[in-house]
């Protein structure tokens, strides 16, 4: 077997040494919560939440080239989720394309580690001022914001119009005319959003996925990802993550 191929034994040792040094993967709910406040364009929480990529592996044994990387991942993240909040997505790229030009001229990983609150301030303050400019009645802004909270657990319209303290029936109406769907298929849509993040960017496994985003079954989950995406969630990840891209990369290059 080649010396840079991963074996059972690297791993073993890598953690092994993780845990001499007191190191730990973030939690991916730790990882994704400034996302979510810059997808509402909330530049406080994005702030608070934010969390910086000391935990989330090594990706370059050259510590300046493993933080660009790292932030390069990052922007990349926040990217789409600017993106989901409402930006413009050729105003997203143009923001993430200069940022990460930014991070490549950096001689120091100090350097680099100072762009991630400026970056998250500022493509989270474009998000907030994109939101105003497509104004959405105040309850349904509300109740996305509900929808975003509670994609970890079963819910249904009745829950969020009690929290909101609104009738059922008219929130259903209000969401259909001021969204264009009904409030069933954008709860899917969000969860399978969710959900293909999760498979790219960390190392659950599908059925923990399924778990952690509340389908009622792994297999209905399977079935809902496939209809929205065209890709079964293993597929996807083989196609589209860092591990899988990796994987076709290095199959490609035994092909040479």
């Amino acid at each position: 077997m080649a010396a840079g191929h991963v074996t059972r034994e690297k791993l073993a040792h890598l953690a092994f040494l993780q845990r001499e040094n007191d190191f730990h993967h973030a939690t991916y709910d730790q990882e994704m919560a400034h996302f979510h406040y810059l997808r509402l364009g909330d530049v406080e929480g994005a702030l608070k939440a934010l969390h910086f990529a000391d935990g989330t592996g090594t990706l370059s044994s050259d510590p300046l080239r493993n933080q660009q990387y790292l932030f390069v991942a990052f922007v990349t993240m926040s990217t789409r989720y600017a993106i989901e909040g409402g930006l413009e997505q050729y105003e997203a790229f143009r923001i993430s394309d200069l940022y990460i030009q930014q991070a490549d001229r950096c001689a120091t990983p100090e350097a680099v580690r100072a762009l991630y609150p400026e970056a998250l301030v500022y493509f989270t303050q474009r998000v907030a001022e994109a939101r105003k400019a497509h104004v959405v009645a105040r309850p349904i802004t509300r109740c996305l914001d509900e929808i975003d909270l509670r994609l970890h657990e079963p819910f249904r319209i009745d829950d969020i119009a009690r929290a909101l303290g609104l009738n059922p029936s008219y929130l259903s109406t209000l969401f259909k005319r001021e969204m264009g769907c009904t409030f069933t298929d954008y709860v899917r849509r969000r969860r399978v959003e969710t959900a293909r993040n999760m498979l790219l960017y960390s190392d659950y496994s599908c059925a923990e996925i399924a778990h952690i985003l509340a389908f009622s079954s792994q297999s209905y989950f399977n079935r809902v990802f496939a209809k929205e995406t065209g890709f079964s969630p293993g597929d996807f990840r083989a196609r589209y993550s860092r591990r899988g891209l990796q994987s076709l990369q290095d199959a490609q290059n035994q092909t040479i």
